[in-house]
């Protein structure tokens, strides 16, 4: 079926402008391996690109390669990941590491069920690797993409609870057919929505695709849709005191007591749970001793 004028001229608009509005991201450079694409993707996930940036250089600077992260333990990954958060996420590129090393003799696939297979890789990791490593003509949605195609397309001020089969479905629709168009477009509807079609001040005069929006042709109305689960406050919940524990164990190159760890947080039972919680994730391993970084 032939798509309207209107969704036509959405993905030349966002192209042409993001050619010259993309922010100079390391890993977006013509020269990165897919490996450092990988790495990114995975750090991008849940945190603030400022924040990855340097933390990414640090990265690929120590492990150019699969098959140097892989050579070391995974105590090596969860220190180098010190305060990006979600630590499971270095357990799972290190393993990932490991993956590549022995299913792809070190070097990252691009086949989109060879990715998915991997640790840590899902949906939407598989695609973003595939389309900006490899240039494969996948659609990739984001946050930030939602949000475009919702107030663009649909007309709405918010995306709504995330679907995988109707989000991708919806950036299909607006991909264009040649593959260099389509990595530059994935990569253009995530950075315009996360630099002008914002979730609370959208930069509208600014925008590209203003003229084909049809959320600005409503009047922006407000959204009155669903929308997904609010996440619980992070100040004295178990996130914060897993993350408290881990920054003691990064900094200790041996077990830890736990009556070492006891000044980390004064509610011992909410402490004895984030010990437990983070052993049974792999993060942390008990012995006699105390508690440590995995080794292996």
């Amino acid at each position: 079926m032939p798509r309207t004028p209107r969704l036509d001229a959405i993905a030349p608009a966002v192209v042409a402008w993001f050619a010259d509005a993309a922010r100079p991201l390391p890993w977006r450079a013509a020269d990165v391996s897919p490996w450092a694409v990988l790495v990114s993707e995975f750090m991008l996930q849940q945190t603030q690109v400022s924040r990855v940036v340097p933390r990414w250089e640090a990265w690929i600077e120590r492990w150019p390669t699969p098959a140097a992260l892989a050579a070391e333990p995974p105590s090596e990954a969860v220190r180098a990941w010190d305060r990006l958060g979600y630590p499971r996420r270095a357990l799972w590129l290190h393993r990932a590491a490991v993956e590549i090393v022995e299913r792809h003799g070190g070097e990252v696939p691009s086949d989109l069920d060879a990715l998915l297979a991997l640790q840590g890789i899902g949906p939407y990791t598989a695609r973003a690797i595939a389309a900006f490593a490899f240039g494969l003509r996948v659609p990739v949605v984001d946050t930030n993409t939602r949000r475009v195609i919702a107030r663009s397309v649909a007309g709405q001020a918010e995306p709504g609870p995330p679907s995988t089969t109707r989000d991708l479905a919806a950036m299909e629709e607006l991909l264009p057919r040649d593959d260099d168009a389509a990595r530059r477009f994935n990569a253009g509807a995530m950075e315009l929505g996360a630099t002008v079609c914002t979730a609370r001040a959208p930069e509208c005069d600014a925008c590209p695709i203003a003229g084909s929006c049809a959320w600005r042709a409503a009047g922006y109305p407000a959204y009155a849709g669903p929308r997904k689960a609010v996440q619980a406050r992070f100040a004295g919940s178990d996130r914060q005191v897993r993350g408290l524990v881990m920054r003691e164990l990064r900094a200790a190159h041996r077990p830890v007591g736990r009556p070492e760890l006891e000044p980390v947080w004064a509610d011992a039972a909410q402490l004895d749970r984030a010990l437990t919680t983070l052993v049974a994730d792999g993060l942390a391993v008990r012995d006699v001793e105390g508690y440590r970084l995995p080794e292996g």
